[in-house]
């Protein structure tokens, strides 16, 4: 188990106040079935998911006695906690374009449930620590990447992912930190990864393959805009070498800097120019 010191740093818990009821089309990310679905799956995965993150840290809440780790914890759980609520009212928009988010819900709710009931407790925060590194990797992206800003067509999606993606980035490295405190093993950490990374790219394989079959007219485009995805950052090589980087035996999530653009999204949210 870690004995280092956490460093201080700035968890604001936001209430972006976005409008989740305003006109948006149905391929709402650059007019392109393919990042569309992708998008609108992310988002129903993020309620179900932002729960069980928080359920998993608060658990060693009581056996956190870093002062600095342990004021982190109640900013992560009031962040996830808002992006969770947020996420839910985007994804009843999202179910009334006819995107199956009601019922990815339900199947990532029923399938966590499980995960509660047979991983030990440890384990199930290596999975937070794991997914809030991919939620951590794809927030950078978005933030660096004005191009991947860009192409939400909808000021609702764009103002509620780089909210997102400020707040991700903020805490990104607090789930990491409990887990070093309260167990610290690699060995499980890594391994706990590599299933993450399969159980993810197959729930997500699912849940975009079933939104696009109930999304026909879409159905010509898709040779196009599955060639298109090559070009997309999400799927670009740099991505993937951050998301393997885990691995390392000395990895920690700050070994990304992300102190100046931090500071850049603040201003720019303070500034009303990021919701």
């Amino acid at each position: 188990m870690s004995t280092t010191a956490i460093p201080a740093r700035e968890i604001t818990v936001r209430r972006p106040g976005i409008d989740h009821e305003g006109p948006m089309p149905k391929h709402f990310v650059a007019g392109d079935p393919m990042r569309s679905h992708i998008a609108a799956m992310l988002s129903a995965v993020f309620p179900e998911g932002e729960d069980f993150f928080v359920r998993s840290v608060r658990a060693y809440r009581d056996q956190i006695d870093d002062p600095q780790l342990s004021k982190q914890v109640k900013g992560f759980i009031g962040q996830e906690a808002i992006h969770g609520r947020e996420h839910r009212d985007f994804n009843d928009h999202l179910a009334t374009l006819g995107y199956p988010t009601k019922a990815v819900d339900r199947a990532v709710k029923k399938g966590l449930a499980l995960l509660a009931k047979t991983a030990p407790r440890h384990h199930q925060l290596a999975v937070t620590a794991a997914l809030e590194h991919y939620t951590a990797t794809l927030a950078e992206t978005i933030l660096r990447d004005e191009a991947a800003r860009t192409e939400f067509l909808s000021d609702e999606a764009r103002a509620l992912f780089e909210w997102h993606a400020l707040e991700e980035t903020e805490h990104k490295s607090v789930a990491y930190d409990v887990y070093q405190h309260v167990c610290g093993s690699n060995r499980v950490r890594v391994g706990v990864m590599w299933s993450t990374h399969v159980t993810f790219l197959l729930v997500m394989g699912l849940a975009v393959t079933a939104s696009v079959a109930k999304d026909p007219k879409a159905w010509p485009k898709l040779p196009k805009s599955l060639l298109g995805l090559r070009t997309h950052p999400f799927f670009k090589k740099p991505l993937v070498q951050r998301l393997l980087d885990y691995n390392r035996p000395d990895f920690h999530p700050d070994d990304h800097d992300t102190v100046e653009l931090l500071e850049e999204w603040r201003r720019r949210y303070d500034a009303g120019l990021a919701a």
